[in-house]
């Protein structure tokens, strides 16, 4: 019973971290390579290196039914990139991603006719 519930744990943990990574992973795709530099951050490519060895290092870490089942002592590591790209990087950057929110330039978010 106890032992159950410790793998279905660790396996959450794991499935957690690899999606953190991916998220990270699809959010710096779609941003533009000039807002890096506008924001006073490493370059595109730079992060697109360090978040793809983090998702597939997350990948491998999975338990073997999904994944490998290897480097999980590693996929601490990719959950620090992940986590320093979405709380850092992605906020300096999203203003300079030509982005509007879902009324445009000048709409409100607000309700009303």
């Amino acid at each position: 019973m106890i032992g159950t519930v410790q793998t279905l744990l660790y396996l959450a943990f794991y499935v957690a971290i690899f999606g953190l990574a991916v998220w990270a992973l699809v959010d710096l795709v779609r941003r533009p390579p000039a807002a890096f530099t506008s924001a006073g951050k490493r370059t595109k490519s730079w992060w697109a290196a360090v978040l793809g060895v983090s998702a597939a290092v997350a990948f491998m870490a999975l338990p073997y039914p999904i994944g490998f089942g290897y480097l999980s002592f590693l996929a601490l590591i990719s959950a620090v990139a992940a986590i320093v790209y979405l709380v850092d990087v992605r906020p300096a950057i999203t203003p300079y991603s030509g982005r509007r929110g879902p009324r445009g330039p000048g709409g409100s978010s607000r309700g009303g006719w």
